[in-house]
């Protein structure tokens, strides 16, 4: 695939200006051009990904220079966008927000830098007129390799609002690409959280997403957008696409006798555990795994044959009385983890082997309660591993992000899943016989032996 994809990356001043309206709304407008669209996010996020996949008919998939590394960025970037005509890239939070104390790490300016894109700046211009010249000046001349090709202006109240807009953004040099009008149907709700998954809301999800593309067919330059994406250029670096297969791995044999008997390892999925890298299933198949998903809310069995188990995050906790109701699937999950077969749980796969979640019984794998919070618990983690696990070597180092407004009495278990480093050392987490319970989300791609690590457990457990 040609490293000279065409590109945007979709920016703004702060949160809740309007970037996945605007990002959503174009990879949908662009698709029903007849372009294949490869849809990214910055940052962390599991949630916008289900809303661009809706738009684009494509999987989701972030970018994460903290989880990741700078260095992965631009080779996964090309990997999720072979095949196809354009991408757009959503960012996080406002242009040069990133990992908090590490300067522009992870922040949507560094990852545009990384990528070589422009960057179009959506701007909520609901409460000023001739100030968002001064905003827009800033914004585009603060880092010079950020390069800020156009603006999208949001939440615009009438047409004499948008003249007046128009008219001061002359001076600052940047384009109008776009003028989008209030609509409230283009909304998506909202909780502790973030916003609510795609997989929740099914139908009113489809209709958001054609209401996005609607406002931004009607608003948006998308001639003058694509001609800016077209001119983006090689990606920098010299990057090859990102693969889930070992570079230094050669088939044998006894490998091809293992890949008959591919271990079938069951990933949690349904409205109740949404959370996923793509980037994880596919290291998991390459690593000689028969992928299943099942859906914890309806499925009273694990998939037959089982080896082992992938339970993500989500919302169990939305979910706390479906999830504790279908006793027959908690029984086979105790079952599974009591046999020693691997288990990898993340934030509501921790919730979910707990012994109770808000007083519902739970799996019981782990002696632990889990109960909801009125503290968010937000922000990247750098950790080590404190043993072996049946995903990493003890000592083994990952970076993890943490969001969660959920408290799990006690925090560890006598063999911690991690060491936590930085200004407050801790250690969280569960590993106990084939499990690895943690609050930690982590991304498989910056540490591909964790998913050979996790098969070859499931093949000899």
């Amino acid at each position: 695939m040609s490293a000279s994809v065409p590109r945007l990356v979709i920016a703004a001043p702060s949160s809740g200006s309007g970037k996945t309206t605007v990002a959503t709304g174009l990879m949908a407008a662009f698709a029903a051009r007849g372009l294949a669209v490869s849809p990214h996010k910055v940052g962390p996020d599991y949630i916008d990904p289900g809303y661009h996949a809706l738009a684009t008919g494509r999987v989701g998939r972030n970018l994460d220079a903290y989880l990741c590394g700078p260095e992965l960025v631009g080779p996964l970037f090309l990997h999720g966008a072979q095949g196809c005509d354009i991408a757009v890239v959503e960012g996080v939070m406002g242009l040069y927000d990133g990992a908090a104390g590490e300067g522009e790490l992870a922040s949507t300016a560094h990852v545009a830098k990384l990528l070589g894109a422009p960057v179009v700046l959506v701007v909520d211009a609901s409460s000023q007129s001739r100030s968002v010249a001064a905003l827009v000046h800033g914004f585009a001349s603060w880092d010079p390799e950020v390069r800020v090709g156009g603006v999208i202006l949001n939440k615009v109240a009438s047409d004499r609002h948008e003249e007046l807009l128009r008219e001061a953004l002359e001076q600052a040099g940047v384009p109008v690409l776009g003028v989008l009008r209030r609509a409230a149907q283009v909304d998506t709700p909202s909780r502790h959280l973030g916003l609510v998954p795609v997989a929740e809301r099914q139908g009113a999800a489809v209709e958001a997403v054609a209401a996005m593309a609607a406002q931004v067919l009607d608003g948006c330059d998308l001639g003058a957008l694509e001609a800016l994406a077209r001119a983006a250029g090689a990606v920098p670096g010299g990057s090859a696409p990102w693969t889930p297969a070992s570079p230094t791995h050669h088939p044998t044999r006894s490998d091809e006798a293992d890949e008959r008997r591919a271990p079938v390892v069951a990933i949690a999925a349904g409205p109740a555990f949404t959370f996923s890298y793509a980037e994880h299933t596919e290291l998991l198949t390459a690593a000689g795994a028969d992928v299943v998903t099942f859906d914890p809310l309806r499925d009273e069995e694990l998939p037959e044959g089982t080896a082992g188990l992938v339970i993500g995050g989500g919302f169990p906790e939305v979910y706390a009385s479906e999830l504790s109701a279908n006793e027959p699937l908690r029984k086979a999950v105790a079952e599974l983890a009591g046999s020693g077969a691997p288990v990898a749980a993340e934030c509501a796969g921790l919730l979910y082997l707990c012994r109770e979640l808000d007083g519902l019984p739970m799996c019981g794998v782990l002696d632990a309660g889990a109960r909801m919070s009125e503290r968010l618990t937000l922000g990247y983690r750098d950790a080590v591993a404190v043993g072996d696990s049946v995903l990493a070597a003890a000592g083994t180092r990952m970076r993890g992000h943490e969001f969660h407004r959920t408290v799990v009495e006690p925090g560890s278990g006598a063999e911690p899943a991690w060491g936590v480093r930085g200004p407050r050392p801790r250690v969280e987490g569960f590993v106990q016989r084939g499990v690895h319970a943690s609050y930690l989300h982590t991304h498989w791609a910056s540490e591909p032996g964790v998913a050979r690590r996790f098969v070859e457990r499931c093949r000899t457990s």
